[in-house]
């Protein structure tokens, strides 16, 4: 691991008081994942499948994807292409799990944007944004709610 950050990246970085086992369950089971990020059709944690998450819009927009690398309980790493994109880019978030005390440490990493390139460095940006403000409050709402509804 790198101590210094790639500018061309977002990397985010949070704390769940639920184990590691709770959190992977929220990232690879596709009811879990739909009411935090988006729902997917397709979906498998296993390395080499394709799948889309259906974007919530109007009118509703797909975001391909691959799933690229999965070690259970540890990391899922899949492609991301943007299907609404005049220029679709390509790419990947890396979700790494590590336990930390009673809780999970959930590193968040989407590469491959150029960041030379306006629209790509304001789509990177955009991304972080709604990855900080958005995707992860409502990753750990899910998790308190599932944690005290018993998994």
């Amino acid at each position: 691991m790198t101590s210094e950050l790639d500018p061309a990246a977002i990397e985010i970085g949070s704390f769940f008081a639920q184990p590691p086992g709770v959190v992977w369950r929220a990232l690879t089971e596709p009811g879990l994942l739909e009411l935090w990020l988006m729902r997917s059709v397709g979906f498998s944690p296993t390395a080499g499948t394709h799948f889309i998450f259906v974007v919530p819009s109007t009118p509703s927009a797909e975001i391909a994807c691959e799933v690229l690398v999965v070690r259970d309980g540890e990391q899922l790493a899949f492609s991301w292409v943007d299907l609404r994109a005049e220029r679709p880019a390509r790419w990947v978030l890396d979700w790494t799990i590590q336990a930390q005390g009673r809780g999970t440490r959930l590193l968040l990493t989407q590469t491959g944007f150029d960041i030379g390139n306006k629209r790509q460095k304001m789509a990177r940006n955009a991304l972080e944004r709604g990855w900080r403000r958005t995707a992860m409050g409502r990753l750990r709402d899910v998790l308190e709610a599932e944690a005290s509804e018993s998994w």
